[in-house]
């Protein structure tokens, strides 16, 4: 069964909406859900994080919780194989509050198409600016428009 990128697109949203309140109510924030193909088997990524991170029962809890839920609204047509992790340490920033949150780490930004010449930009988080992410590179100020941002992530530091 081949599924476009529109019925994957409304099973994540769908999904983000059962999802919320289950990882609100155990005080979890939701990261992102993701639904992709690979190998031959459909798998539905449910990301979790919480200051601090989050745990082997922390995902295992809401892996059962969600796993309940859609068992009984049953919103995904197929099988599927549920996976609920934390993001890891370069987790995704997508959301205004990931912006706010982290503001003063570093991250990466990629971009569809080269903007200003460049792909990828790395540097610390000023924040977002009026559609702009905004970054400290090399103690200059870099502005990318966030659609043109295909990803952005944290930078896994170690020191």
């Amino acid at each position: 069964m081949k599924k476009d990128s529109k019925s994957k697109e409304k099973v994540e949203e769908q999904v983000e909406k059962l999802a919320q309140p289950i990882v609100a109510a155990n005080d979890l924030e939701l990261v992102g859900v993701e639904y992709k193909k690979e190998g031959g088997h459909w798998y539905l990524r449910i990301f979790i994080d919480r200051d601090g991170g989050v745990n082997l029962e922390d995902c295992q809890m809401v892996s059962e919780q969600i796993g309940a839920k859609l068992d009984e609204v049953d919103p995904i047509a197929g099988t599927y194989i549920l996976e609920v992790s934390s993001p890891g340490l370069e987790r995704p920033l997508k959301r205004d509050r990931d912006y706010e949150r982290f503001q003063g780490h570093q991250i990466t930004v990629n971009t569809y198409a080269p903007y200003n010449g460049i792909k990828t930009f790395t540097g610390t988080l000023i924040g977002l600016r009026e559609g702009m992410i905004v970054l400290e590179q090399n103690g200059e100020e870099i502005k990318i428009p966030r659609g043109q941002a295909a990803r952005v992530h944290l930078v896994a530091q170690f020191d």
